[in-house]
């Protein structure tokens, strides 16, 4: 059936979309930062346990009824949380390899990926436009990569296994994109979420150690406190997002973030800030990232572009 958005309404799905693209546009800068005190593995399980403590409280509070989804989850529940933590730990050890823009970049992946399952998959059809945009995109992942690489000196195996990194968290994002999208036809997003959040914290349990966390100075602990608040309102808004526009608008909108994590970069660059590396980009590797952002959005608009979605 179709899904008619009340036009009066429509601002706020724009808003909540560009608040998730706000936050992810800020993400990648904050793991780098954090990674300087704690490793990779400690950030993700951190992230996890600011975001599932935030839901489990709210949902204890105001409707313990939605704890029954830890009894018994459905088995597509718990691909879909693997998936997502198989994201957060390539994207972090593929920023701590690389650069928050050069992650950005390569993230991208994972939209266009979703959009690949569904022409394979589900028997979707490519249109022009959408195979235009893989093309595009692909080219500027060359550009954009020749760039990088060009510039490193001694530590290309270190970029390109984080290159890799990123390519698996772009593949285990469209897992839990494509499962979390089937779920939410049965279940409210916030309680899935709840779930995905919660299911981590005992997965990741062998690679938390304690000591990471007694020497850490009062500032991290609120850097690593506002990556987890970052994860909750990202997802949240994301969800409430859908309820007032449709959903190749949305992935238009938080598909632009990295165009602000760079930005975020050359300032601090500008700063000459000694707390995190700047971005290293010749033109070559700002049209390759153009590209990618270009592609990635022309494969996220289906056939009908904005027309009204239906379901």
């Amino acid at each position: 059936m179709k899904v008619h958005y009340d036009p009066e309404k429509r601002i706020y799905g724009i808003l909540y979309a560009a608040t998730t693209a706000l936050c992810w546009g800020f993400l990648a800068v904050m793991i780098k930062v954090a990674l300087n005190s704690v490793p990779p593995m400690m950030v993700v399980w951190f992230r996890f346990a600011v975001a599932f403590s935030i839901l489990f409280t709210y949902f204890l509070i105001t409707d313990h009824k939605k704890l029954k989804i830890f009894i018994r989850p459905p088995f597509l529940l718990i691909v879909a949380a693997i998936g997502l933590v198989g994201n957060y730990v390539g994207f972090a050890i593929g920023v701590d390899y690389t650069s928050p823009g050069n992650a950005q970049i390569f993230i991208q992946l994972g939209p266009m990926i979703l959009a690949a399952v569904g022409i394979i998959f589900f028997q979707e059809r490519l249109s022009f436009r959408q195979f235009l945009g893989f093309v595009v995109a692909f080219l500027g992942l060359i550009f954009f990569y020749r760039d990088q690489i060009s510039g490193l000196i001694g530590s290309e195996d270190v970029y390109i296994a984080g290159v890799i990194w990123l390519i698996m968290a772009a593949i285990t994002w469209a897992v839990y994109a494509s499962l979390q999208k089937k779920l939410v036809e049965k279940h409210a997003p916030q309680e899935l979420n709840m779930f995905i959040y919660g299911l981590p914290l005992i997965l990741l349990i062998p690679y938390v150690s304690t000591e990471s966390f007694g020497h850490l100075s009062p500032m991290m602990w609120i850097l690593l406190i506002s990556l987890g608040i970052n994860t909750v309102v990202a997802y949240g808004c994301l969800a409430e997002a859908f309820r007032y526009l449709e959903a190749n608008k949305i992935s238009v909108i938080i598909t632009l973030n990295p165009i602000l994590t760079f930005i975020i970069m050359m300032s601090l660059s500008a700063m000459d800030v000694s707390w995190i590396e700047g971005e290293h980009l010749s033109s070559y590797g700002f049209i390759g990232a153009a590209l990618v952002l270009a592609g990635a959005i022309m494969v996220v608009i289906p056939k009908k572009g904005f027309k009204k979605e239906t379901i």
